[in-house]
């Protein structure tokens, strides 16, 4: 499938990049290409931020009914395009095509929640113990943001900016990854057929040292949120320094699953291979290092290893495939070396390991689970991002507490067991912005965030307007 030439979304018009540059983006099912989409530099960049300056200003102007207005009208050509925002997903990224109405219901999510969110967004009156002032603290939009998003959720992740970010009154660029940028230049083209008010969003991507940096430096952004990984986070905090900037990032993780001898083993098998091998194991959240508790190692090994045996590989919207390939061939490369360097400290393959038969041309790599693992191992120490699943051994709650710490991240992590004392005192000790126990929920309306180095502030719920708005104190002396 081929989406033809896609234009940058700059000021209310679809744009050629201004040095005529473009990038042609492969499918990596196939390697084959599916789009020439203009290719920003600094000076679109600049373009944008100008735009985005006078979006600002009429956008912060209207009444939340009127900006709600616009959100709802903007949610309802997306779900008329949702077709082929999920074929640009699937063929931009290697998603199945059950996969990709996560995309599409998030964003829709989103445009709907955050304006009735917002709305209950209320002025705070602190008491004068003298009476002889009032004072309310009154919310603001922040000004411009800028939005950098990861590639393994191109919609997704716009949803989880465009709805906090317009609701608030901000006006928003966009800069898709480089990687997958097709979808959110189609919603470029949905802004552009509704006469979405101009500059209020914008929608460009480029070389990260060009675009990205050149935004990040400027003074026009009141906010700089991300979606990405952390060695690209701290860079961002870093050029962001020009100015005082708010900022908000979802970072890496490398998430705990531990499992207790008194767990629902079902719950837990079933989660720990959606958590995993979903979205072929390219998410931020998905479960990294499996902890298993030595009294039911083996036979949840054993059962583990049974179900993702199970797993179809398979791409394109008439596939029943449960798992797409990797995005690109340098994710490939990372699956085969970490594989590589657990084999040579004894890890053991029990099943999966390779670039499966057949599959020559594109991204894939069978889902794969390791046994005998260590710490010593890259899959202990770093952010997987793909369809590996490590299983240690465990025999105390102190021993599993440190190990499931004993990283740099803390965004999610999971526990099973029975235990109510054990799950309180986990809940308090996991140093993880997120601790689901006995089961996994995510929703537009739940916040979602990392402590350490996975991140500041949150996406989701009411809490990611507080990233776009600023508080006033308005004092009046009483008459």
């Amino acid at each position: 499938m081929n989406f033809g030439s896609l234009k940058l979304y700059i000021g209310g018009a679809l744009v050629e990049a201004t040095h005529g540059g473009q990038k042609t983006i492969l499918c990596p099912a196939d390697e084959k290409p599916i789009a020439e989409v203009a290719w920003a530099d600094e000076a679109d960049a600049l373009k944008a931020l100008e735009a985005a300056k006078d979006g600002f200003k009429y956008w912060s102007a209207l009444r939340l009914s009127e900006r709600s207005k616009w959100m709802s009208k903007l949610r309802t050509a997306i779900l008329e395009k949702e077709t082929i925002l999920r074929q640009a997903i699937i063929h931009e990224m290697g998603k199945t095509y059950k996969g990709s109405y996560e995309d599409i219901e998030a964003i829709t999510n989103a445009l709907e929640f955050y304006p009735k969110a917002m709305a209950n967004i209320k002025d705070e009156v602190i008491p004068d113990p003298e009476n002889t002032h009032k004072h309310v603290m009154v919310h603001q939009a922040a000004g411009v943001a800028v939005a950098y998003l990861a590639w393994n959720f191109p919609l997704l992740n716009v949803g989880f900016k465009i709805g906090p970010a317009l609701a608030s009154g901000c006006s928003l660029i966009i800069k898709p990854s480089e990687i997958s940028p097709v979808s959110a230049y189609l919603l470029g083209e949905i802004l552009h057929e509704i006469n979405f008010p101009s500059g209020v969003v914008n929608i460009l991507t480029g070389a990260p040292e060009k675009v990205a940096t050149a935004m990040t430096k400027s003074n026009i952004p009141s906010v700089v949120t991300m979606i990405g990984s952390t060695k690209t986070g701290k860079q961002v905090i870093a050029d962001s320094s020009s100015s005082i900037k708010k900022l908000s990032m979802e970072l890496g993780g490398n998430a705990p699953f531990i499992v207790f001898d008194d767990a629902d083993m079902d719950a837990a098998l079933d989660l720990a291979v959606g958590i995993k091998f979903g979205n072929c194991g390219q998410i931020c959240v998905a479960a990294n290092r499996f902890f298993v508790h030595e009294n039911i190692y083996f036979d949840f090994l054993k059962a583990y290893v049974e179900r993702v045996k199970k797993l179809k590989l398979g791409f394109g919207k008439e596939s029943d495939g449960d798992i797409g390939p990797l995005v690109n061939r340098q994710g490939q490369e990372r699956m085969i070396d970490i594989v590589a360097d657990a084999i040579s400290k004894g890890a053991k393959i029990e099943t999966g390991g390779k670039i499966p038969d057949g599959y020559e041309k594109g991204y894939w790599f069978e889902p794969t689970v390791l046994s005998n693992v260590n710490t010593k191992m890259l899959i202990y120490q770093k952010e997987t991002f793909g369809p590996i699943a490590p299983i240690f051994k465990f025999k105390t709650e102190d021993e599993v507490l440190t190990l499931a710490n004993d990283t740099e991240y803390g965004l999610a992590s999971y526990l099973f067991t029975e235990d109510l004392e054990r799950q309180a005192r986990f809940a308090n000790e996991l140093q993880f912005g997120e601790v689901q126990i006995n089961g996994v929920k995510y929703a537009i309306y739940l916040p979602h965030g990392g402590i350490k180095n996975s991140g500041i502030g949150h996406d989701c719920s009411a809490l990611a307007l507080n990233d776009y708005l600023i508080k006033k104190r308005v004092t009046t002396r009483n008459s």
